[in-house]
């Protein structure tokens, strides 16, 4: 958005009154025009007054009449005025209104019109500005000086058309970065959430359960899908709307919710946060925290069928901010191929810690299964 309508944006009641102020400007310097030129009615005088009111009509900014007829309007009417006028004998005949009606129709045909009718329209504003004060007998100065009117209203409205293409071409940058975003989102929630689902049918299909315990397992089911089914649902709405929603980002509270539903599903993750972290932690880090612990516990689902427990830490060291998933599994669940995913997510999960700075680090624990530590950097205040 251009400054002159960022303004206008914020003071709506100048925005309503612009339009108004300008017709009686324009009015005024046509009235004036009119009541000089009448003192020697001529036909050139007529020529030039009626060219002149009808130019101001036109550059005023009317709801219901687009810019771009107003504009050809303009420009058909001031030349075919001065191609009548040229053809005659040089009289004191040229008007200051029509002028600058046409500057204004310049300005914004050069700001807002499509790049190929603003190469064509443009230069007819532009050189018909230019020519209006030719008309007269002597033209003198005002001649240069509309010239230099009308070459500075140009630069200006090209140089603020560049600025708002670049505007609009940033703006579409961060939108697409925005989506691919969702994408990941999208991915790594929804195969939070299935894994789960896969997991715990598998539980109940194998396993000799009784009624009441499969139905506790089919709950934890009906949880999970819902959850799933919820979270596509939105982010699918935010792709295709092409606005993200305005909600609060996943901190460490909504990790503590992470490890009590994956614990319900098994097998059972303790959650270590150093005390007071939740409060001062930066909401940036907090969500990277949380999405690592996501991402890890959807792996110990898919990689680690006989761990017995999880273990999630989330502590300040000397490098920063350190999360850490450990589980004590050692053999994969046997998913089908579509279950198991494109390996996205954990590669997702590193483009996203080291562009925060930190470093991500997956592999055999120490004491034997798997482990997962990110290292997030914390600026000093």
């Amino acid at each position: 958005m251009s400054p002159v309508r960022s303004w206008f944006g914020r003071h709506p009641r100048a925005a309503a009154t612009a339009p108004l102020l300008l017709a009686a400007v324009l009015v005024t310097l046509v009235t004036y025009e009119g009541v000089a030129l009448a003192r020697q009615p001529t036909r050139p005088h007529a020529i030039v007054w009626s060219a002149g009111i009808m130019v101001c009509v036109c550059a005023v900014p009317w709801p219901k009449i687009p810019l771009i007829p107003r504009a050809w309007t303009a420009a058909a009417i001031s030349w075919t005025a001065t191609g009548l006028l040229f053809a005659g004998r040089p009289e004191i005949v040229w008007g200051m209104g029509e002028a600058i009606a046409l500057l204004v129709l310049l300005s914004s045909v050069l700001l807002y019109a499509p790049a190929r009718t603003a190469a064509v329209l443009g230069p007819l504003l532009g050189l018909g500005c230019t020519a209006v004060p030719v008309r007269d007998a002597n033209p003198g100065r005002f001649t240069l000086l509309f010239a230099v009117l009308a070459v500075v209203v140009s630069a200006y409205s090209l140089l603020m058309r560049a600025q708002l293409g670049q505007r609009v071409r940033d703006l579409e940058a961060v939108r697409a970065a925005e989506r691919i975003e969702l994408a990941r989102e999208l991915h790594d929630l929804v195969a939070h959430h299935v894994t789960g689902i896969v997991v715990q049918a598998q539980a109940a299909r194998f396993t000799a359960v009784s009624g009441e315990r499969a139905a506790a397992s089919f709950a934890r089911i009906e949880e999970a899908g819902g959850e799933a089914l919820g979270a596509m649902r939105r982010l699918v709405r935010v792709l295709r709307e092409g606005a993200a929603e305005t909600e609060p980002v996943a901190g460490i509270a909504q990790v503590r919710a992470l490890t009590e539903r994956f614990s319900r599903a098994g097998p059972p993750a303790v959650l270590y946060v150093a005390a007071g972290l939740e409060e001062w932690l930066p909401g940036d880090v907090a969500a990277v925290a949380h999405r690592v612990v996501r991402e890890s516990l959807t792996n110990v689902r898919k990689h680690a069928a006989n761990a017995t427990a999880v273990r999630i830490g989330i502590r300040v060291t000397g490098g920063g901010l350190e999360v850490r998933v450990a589980d004590d599994g050692s053999s994969a669940v046997k998913l089908a191929e579509q279950a198991r995913g494109g390996r996205f997510g954990l590669a997702g999960l590193t483009e996203r810690v080291t562009a925060m700075g930190g470093e991500l680090a997956a592999g055999p624990a120490p004491e034997g299964g798997w482990q997962v530590t990110a290292v997030l950097p914390l600026d000093a205040e």
